[in-house]
């Protein structure tokens, strides 16, 4: 049974999850769901169906539901991966890290990304969808809060000659978490001008072997 994917294209959370399947080389259905403007994730028949929270993504693998963005990265990662190796240059290790320091690591930024998404996820609702009953400020405020603290750790971890989130040799789910919504800050109203360390780990994730991009966020070009 093909594996489902409730998705819904503009939508950082779901990128994260057609990501995932596309570097593991998973084939799935995708079942669209009417965001904006039909809000259909909050229709009686999802909230009953689906998922009872009103919120995308949500997988069903063959009977196996799971919502959830971060869960599903996990959930993928250690059902399906690693892949196998692409062609260099490209992430070459495992996604969830069996080390325990590692795995910690990596559950510690998948919290991070839960932040990232009530901020800056939050202020581009705002900015591109019409959420005006946000407070924009305080989403801002907290965004560029969050990014400070992305953007001194990555900076530390280059000083160690390291790249990614985790202190390991490739990027992790961890990794995967916390990009789309740090690459659309824009769409928000949020600069990473002042974030540099930030700004190259987007640079360096774009250039990822196997990456899709979404509305937003295009895979780079050829060097």
């Amino acid at each position: 049974m093909t594996m489902k994917l409730y998705d819904y294209p503009l939508s950082g959370n779901c990128f994260k999850v057609r990501q995932m399947l596309a570097w593991l080389g998973l084939p799935y259905q995708a079942v669209p769901v009417d965001f904006f403007p039909g809000r259909a994730h909050r229709s009686a028949a999802f909230l009953a169906n689906v998922n009872p929270l009103g919120q995308l993504p949500v997988i069903d693998d063959d009977g196996f539901v799971l919502r959830d963005a971060q869960a599903i990265l996990v959930y993928l990662a250690s059902r399906y991966g690693p892949p196998s190796p692409p062609s260099p240059p490209g992430p070459q290790g495992h996604w969830y890290p069996a080390d325990p320091k590692l795995r910690g690591q990596v559950a510690m930024w998948l919290a991070t990304a839960d932040e990232i998404t009530r901020t800056a996820s939050a202020a581009r609702l705002h900015d591109a969808l019409g959420y005006h009953h946000l407070d924009i400020e305080a989403c801002r405020a907290g965004a560029r809060a969050v990014f400070r603290v992305l953007d001194d750790h990555l900076a530390e971890q280059a000083g160690h000659g390291l790249r990614w989130l985790a202190s390991a040799p490739e990027p992790t789910i961890a990794d995967l978490a916390c990009f789309p919504y740090v690459a659309l800050a824009g769409e928000g109203g949020i600069s990473l001008d002042e974030f540099p360390a930030l700004r190259n780990w987007v640079w360096d994730f774009r250039h990822l072997h196997g990456f899709i991009g979404m509305s937003g966020i295009f895979p780079a070009g050829p060097a």
